[in-house]
C-alpha cells in the first residue's frame, strides 16, 4: 500500500505486530489463565449465549486476540460470528488473522458485506488475500469490491502469486524510505508513519524507482549523528528473495540469516513486499503438519470433522496399504513347500519385516530430514546413499550376528539360525537403501520427498523382505546344505 509522502517518503505498512513492538495494533496484554477455564472465559461464554453485546465486547476488549481466537474456535459456529459482530473492526481483524483459514472463511461467509468489508479494511493485505483465496470466487470478488481501491489492487497483486511462494506469502505493508534522507529527516519520517504501521522490523531504503538499496535497523538509525544521510550508514549487501521462492526455501532463508523480516524483490531489484518471521512460523508448522501427515500416510484434515469424516479420508490409504500387505502373503504362498519342509522358519517373518521396517524408516526420516532443511543438496545422492549404505552395512552385521544367536539360542537348530542371521544382514541393507533411494529419486523429480511416507516404504520392505528371506532359505537349506 504504497503512499507517496513529503520529501520522497515511500508509505508502507508492516505485517502484524510481534509481542515486543509497539503500534497502532499493538493489543492489550492481559495475561491468559492456564489449565482450567478463566473466569473471563466463563462470563465471556454466558454473555455471547445471552446476546449481551455490551459485556461480551467489554470483556473482549481486555483480551489478547490469540486468548480470544482460542476462545471463538470453542464457540459454536452460529455463535462465533455474532461474537466478532459486536467487536470493534480493529479488533475483530486481529482476532481472524490468528483463526485457521476454514473459520475465517466460515465466519466472513456469515457477517453482512459491510461488517466484512470492515474487517479486511483492518486486516494485512496478506492476510486477506490469503482469506479471499480461501472463498468460493464470487464471494471474495463481492467482499474485494469493498476494500479501498489502493488496498484492493494491493490484494489482488498478491493473489496473482501462488499461495506457497514468496510472492503469495509476502505482506505489502512495510516501511521504506528515500536514500537522500539523512538520519533526522528519516527518524521524523517514522513517526509521522508510526500510527499507520503495525510494526517496524527493518528500515528499507530505496531510490525514486523503489529499487532496493540497503536496509538499516532502527538502531543504527537512531544513534546516527542527525545530519548523516542514511545511504552512508544503511547495509548495502541486502539478504532478498524473488517471488517465486518456494516457502520453505523462504523459511531456510529467514533461519540461516537469523532474519526478522526479509525483502522480496523482482528481477529490476524493485521491492515488492516482505516476508515477516510471524509468516515463517505458520509455514514451518504448516510444513511440519504436512510431512507427519504424509509420512504417516493420513490425509491432510483426518484429525479434524466428524468421526465419519475422519474415516472417511484415512480409509483410501488403509485399503490401499491392506491390499499391499496381500502381496506380501502371495509372496509367503509362493514359498508353501519351503515352510512344509521346514516350518520354523514361519516363526521369523515378524521379526524380520519388523526390524527391516524400523531400519528403512530411520532411513527415511533422516533422508527427508535432510532435504527439508536443505543438509542434502542436489547432486549429493551418490555420497548421501554411499554413507547410508556403509550405516546399513555396520548395522547388518551386528543384527545378522544378534539375530543368529538369539535364534540358535531359542531353536537350537543351526541351519535355521545362520539362514535367520544371513535373512537379517540383506534385509537390513537392502531397508537402508530403499528408505533413502526413495525420497531422493523423488526430490530428483522435483516431488516433495514425505509422499515417501513411512507405511508406503514398510509395506515395500515387508515385501522384498519377505522374498529375501525364503530366497536365502530355499538356497542355503536345500541348495548349499542338500
Amino acid at each position: 500500500m504504497a503512499q507517496s509522502e513529503g520529501n520522497g517518503q515511500q508509505r508502507h505498512r508492516n505485517a502484524p505486530a510481534a509481542p515486543a513492538q509497539q503500534g497502532r495494533r499493538n493489543p492489550p496484554a492481559r495475561p491468559a489463565t492456564a489449565g482450567a477455564a478463566a473466569p473471563w472465559q466463563e462470563q465471556l461464554a454466558r454473555a455471547v449465549q445471552d446476546g449481551d453485546g455490551a459485556a461480551a465486547g467489554r470483556l473482549a476488549g481486555e483480551l489478547h486476540p490469540a486468548d480470544l481466537a482460542e476462545f471463538v474456535l470453542s464457540q459454536e459456529p452460529a455463535l462465533r460470528a455474532r461474537l466478532l459482530g459486536w467487536l470493534p473492526p480493529e479488533q475483530a481483524a486481529l482476532v481472524v488473522e490468528e483463526l485457521p483459514a476454514p473459520v475465517q472463511s466460515e465466519i466472513l461467509a456469515v457477517l453482512d458485506r459491510q461488517r466484512a468489508g470492515a474487517v479486511l479494511e483492518e486486516m494485512s493485505s496478506d492476510e486477506v488475500a490469503d482469506l479471499l483465496g480461501e472463498l468460493p470466487p464470487q464471494r471474495a470478488v463481492d467482499l474485494l469490491r469493498l476494500l479501498r481501491d489502493r488496498e484492493a489492487a494491493d490484494v489482488r497483486s498478491l493473489l496473482a502469486y501462488l499461495d506457497d511462494t514468496a510472492g503469495g506469502l509476502m505482506t505489502t505493508e512495510f516501511v521504506a524510505l528515500q536514500d537522500d534522507l539523512t538520519a533526522a529527516e528519516a527518524i521524523d519520517a517514522l513517526r509521522r508513519l508510526a500510527p499507520d504501521a503495525e510494526t517496524i522490523y527493518y528500515v528499507y531504503v530505496v531510490d525514486r524507482e523503489e529499487r532496493l538499496q540497503g536496509v538499516l535497523s532502527l538502531r543504527e538509525l537512531i544513534v546516527a549523528p542527525p545530519d548523516t544521510p542514511i545511504r552512508r550508514i544503511m547495509r548495502t549487501r541486502v539478504v532478498t528473495v524473488p517471488p517465486d521462492m518456494d516457502q520453505e526455501e523462504v523459511a531456510r532463508v529467514v533461519a540461516k540469516y537469523d532474519l526478522l523480516a526479509v525483502p522480496v524483490v523482482d528481477a529490476e531489484g524493485r521491492i515488492l513486499g516482505i516476508v515477516t518471521v510471524d509468516d515463517v512460523v505458520d509455514v514451518l508448522e504448516e510444513e511440519a503438519s504436512e510431512d507427519i501427515y504424509r509420512l504417516t500416510a493420513t490425509p491432510e484434515g483426518a484429525a479434524a470433522g466428524t468421526s465419519w469424516l475422519r474415516a472417511r479420508l484415512r480409509l483410501p490409504w488403509l485399503v490401499g496399504l491392506l491390499l499391499g500387505e496381500l502381496v506380501v502373503a502371495k509372496v509367503i504362498q509362493g514359498f508353501e513347500g519351503t515352510l512344509e519342509r521346514v516350518a520354523e522358519l514361519a516363526y521369523f517373518i515378524p521379526l524380520l519385516a519388523a526390524t527391516a521396517g524400523n531400519v528403512g524408516t530411520q532411513s527415511l526420516a533422516t533422508a527427508v530430514r535432510g532435504l527439508a532443511t536443505g543438509e542434502i543438496e542436489r547432486g549429493e545422492a551418490l555420497g548421501v546413499l554411499g554413507r547410508e549404505l556403509q550405516v546399513g552395512l555396520l548395522l547388518a552385521l551386528v543384527l545378522a550376528l544378534t539375530s543368529t544367536g538369539l535364534v540358535y539360542a531359542v531353536l537350537g537348530n543351526g541351519a535355521v539360525a545362520v539362514t535367520v542371521g544371513t535373512a537379517m544382514g540383506l534385509n537390513t541393507l537392502v531397508a537402508a537403501a530403499i528408505g533413502v533411494v526413495v525420497p531422493l529419486a523423488l526430490h530428483g523429480l522435483r516431488v516433495d520427498p514425505a509422499v515417501a511416507s513411512g507405511p508406503f516404504v514398510t509395506t515395500t520392505l515387508d515385501v522384498v523382505g519377505t522374498l529375501v528371506y525364503f530366497l536365502t532359505a530355499t538356497w542355503l537349506l536345500f541348495r548349499v546344505a542338500g
